[in-house]
């Protein structure tokens, strides 16, 4: 055997340099994808440089190879990249998939006729609420999320719905990772407040937005549980406050709660104990 096929024994074909480049490349273009995930109204080439830490050039390569793929589209008056079909289609393979959304779809569309508001599902991702079906109210004026968009777990009804069931330890770690910003006047901002929310929300069954998240926009929320009792997700209805007042968060609570505790039950979950 030659010294250089001794070398070679053991070894994947290829350069190793070659294949941490492609690595590499690859964990920056999954950077891109997310960071268009998050801006609806895409981004500059400067701005996609800095998510990724590259210089322009080696930026504009990897949105080259995206777009070839058909990931990403550029806006040729604008300039500014933007996700394009070939990522939708993945994220929506990754909701077929999950069959607590096919199987919550329904109770949405009933909330909203229950209701005329509109009805939400979402689940927790990295500290933040994410939004993944929707059932939109009929009504001119109306609340709609973009599916894919993000908010604060401790303002939002869902978000605040899916913190209530989890355990303590963990809750804890959240809010030291993410704080509890003041997203509006009424967002509750301190710990304490935040625990004594959480605790009504066990009690109640259901949780409320009253003006936390956007001023002007309520919702009630209520969560899905898996099999240990755990927080799936969360469904929610949200309208103008001009529509959802004080005095018809009680009501529009049952109805979600009742809706949530059917899914869970499809789904074979389990409904927790209440906890203090």
């Amino acid at each position: 055997m030659t010294e250089s096929k001794r070398k070679s024994v053991g070894r994947p074909a290829g350069n190793g340099k070659t294949t941490s480049g492609h690595s590499q490349s690859l964990v920056r273009g999954l950077s891109i994808l997310e960071g268009l995930a998050a801006a609806p109204g895409g981004l500059a080439l400067s701005d996609i440089a800095q998510i990724v830490g590259l210089a322009p050039s080696t930026t504009h390569r990897l949105l080259q190879a995206l777009h070839q793929q058909g990931f990403i589209a550029q806006d040729a008056e604008m300039g500014v990249w933007h996700i394009d079909a070939k990522t939708f289609r993945v994220g929506n393979a990754f909701l077929e998939a999950r069959d607590f959304v096919a199987t919550a779809r329904p109770f949405l569309h009933q909330l909203t006729a229950e209701t005329e508001e509109t009805a939400n599902l979402g689940i927790r991702d990295q500290g933040m609420a994410v939004f993944l079906a929707q059932s939109e109210s009929p009504q001119m004026m109306r609340m709609i999320t973009r599916l894919g968009s993000r908010a604060p777990l401790h303002a939002s009804g869902v978000g605040k719905a899916l913190l209530a069931w989890l355990p303590r330890d963990e809750v804890e770690r959240i809010l030291h990772t993410r704080g509890l910003d003041k997203v509006t006047p009424n967002t509750l901002d301190t710990p304490s407040r935040l625990r004594d929310a959480l605790g009504e929300i066990r009690r109640q069954g259901y949780a409320c937005d009253r003006e936390e998240h956007a001023i002007g926009l309520n919702c009630v929320a209520a969560t899905l549980h898996d099999e240990n009792g755990l927080p799936l997700a969360a469904i929610s209805v949200s309208g103008p406050a001009a529509r959802i007042p004080e005095a018809r968060l009680a009501e529009l609570g049952g109805l979600v709660s009742r809706a949530a505790r059917e899914i869970t039950a499809r789904l074979g979950g389990r409904l927790p104990g209440a906890q203090d």
